[in-house]
């Protein structure tokens, strides 16, 4: 550059403005570095590492590239030399230097920002890809550790043009204290809440969740730090707040999923005036159902045995034991599920009377369905009350259904077909 200079000197060039040429070369010439070292950077190393990359048998660095990790990683080579050259370009300048190297830190320290930004986005998906991630989302913590990383980026990014210490704007942050609550107010409860949620095993990605307040039922597509995202069974998607799994009620059917059963609890309505004792002629009907054939024939033993015993009258219906429509109608429904091959028969099985209202007496179904897949599920149901409300008439029973308009109408003309007069 000396050399240059004597050479402009010399060729009549005035002293000043040979400095001022000196310095535009040199800057000319380490903006052509720059590039090169960029240039370099980018067709053959990041090409060189794509290619190595491409060729492994591992995830995780395929996972690293598409994160854009490398490319990122790629920038700072010119950076560094524009750092390590400032101080030979500008020798005699040293305000030129100082603020050249302050811009090229900043800049560094913004790609490196962006690469750990990057590779924590890559660690996510990695953990991702494990069984673990499914009991105990860290999207939440990965969110609150970029959070805090750009904040360390702002801070040291403003002591370094500013000359002044780290320690000046962290005690100017803590002054502020209330002004960034308010300000994150909802990641500071998301944190808390996430934290909770993973702690106690709430909630995760793939759950099946209902929370009626915020119009939600549907599987957990997505755990941030403020926000979960549920894909209703409509497709649509519904955002709840974080802290508002843990302020509020909701109901997770994981357990279901995890237990082999999905509920069925159901109630057949029967009306009350259609309830008798059974005659012989209903028994020997009853007889010819196969699911309940033994039952009948053990049963009236039994009562005649008892009976018999307590030398009761049998010319009253009301002395003794007898069996009854709706107690016959109970045992074949019982009978009925557990030859069911979709109905569990190891978990909670229960054929049972509610108490009477008016509409009837309930008889409730509470058992499980062993395919837990949805319309499966819906179908079953549907197959085991076709079958059931069918064959309530068989034992002389009716359900029970408000008056409709045809009810009305056979009133009005006893002849109608269909019109019984009890």
């Amino acid at each position: 550059m000396e050399q240059f200079k004597d050479w402009l000197i010399q060729a009549g060039v005035e002293r000043h403005v040979a400095d001022i040429g000196c310095v535009v070369l040199a800057v000319l010439a380490m903006l052509v570095a720059a590039y090169v070292a960029n240039f370099i950077a980018k067709r053959f190393m990041l090409k060189g590492i794509e290619h190595v990359v491409s060729r492994t048998r591992t995830t995780w660095d395929d996972i690293l590239l598409r994160k854009k990790l490398f490319q990122r990683l790629s920038h700072l080579a010119p950076a560094l030399l524009i750092y390590a050259g400032a101080p030979l370009v500008f020798q005699n300048h040293e305000s030129l230097q100082t603020l050249t190297q302050r811009a090229a830190q900043i800049y560094m320290l913004i790609i490196g920002g962006l690469v750990v930004d990057a590779f924590l986005s890559a660690v996510l998906e990695i953990y991702r890809s494990f069984e673990v991630a499914r009991r105990m989302s860290i999207r939440i913590f990965v969110q609150v550790a970029k959070i805090l990383l750009y904040i360390v980026i702002v801070i040291v990014a403003l002591s370094t043009i500013l000359g002044r210490s780290p320690a000046f704007f962290l005690g100017g942050l803590g002054a502020m204290t209330a002004v960034l609550m308010l300000i994150f107010k909802d990641s500071i409860l998301g944190l808390v809440a996430g934290i909770q949620m993973s702690a106690n095993q709430m909630v995760h990605v793939g759950d099946w969740i209902s929370m009626p307040k915020y119009g939600a039922d549907g599987d957990v597509i997505d755990i941030s730090l403020t926000t979960v995202k549920v894909q209703n069974w409509d497709k649509t998607i519904t955002s709840i707040p974080t802290y508002a799994m843990t302020a509020d009620s909701f109901k997770n059917w994981q357990g279901m999923s995890e237990s082999g059963g999905r509920r069925i609890k159901r109630a057949v309505h029967i009306d009350m005036t259609s309830i008798c004792w059974c005659t012989e002629e209903m028994l020997a009907k009853f007889r010819r159902f196969r699911c309940i054939t033994d039952y009948i024939d053990v049963k009236a033993k039994e009562l005649a045995e008892y009976n018999a015993a307590r030398g009761l009258d049998d010319a009253e219906l009301v002395n003794g034991r007898r069996l009854t429509n709706i107690g016959t109608f109970r045992a074949y429904v019982v009978a009925y599920l557990r030859d069911h091959p979709k109905v569990r028969q190891d978990m909670t099985f229960l054929v049972r009377h509610l108490p009477p209202t008016d509409t009837g007496l309930p008889i409730e179904i509470y058992v499980f369905c062993s395919d837990q897949a949805w319309a499966n599920y819906e179908a079953i149901q549907a197959d085991i009350f076709d079958h059931i409300l069918a064959a309530v008439p068989e034992f002389g029973l009716r359900i029970f259904q408000n008056p409709t308009g045809a009810d009305f109408q056979a009133l009005a003309t006893p002849n109608a077909p269909g019109f019984t007069r009890h």
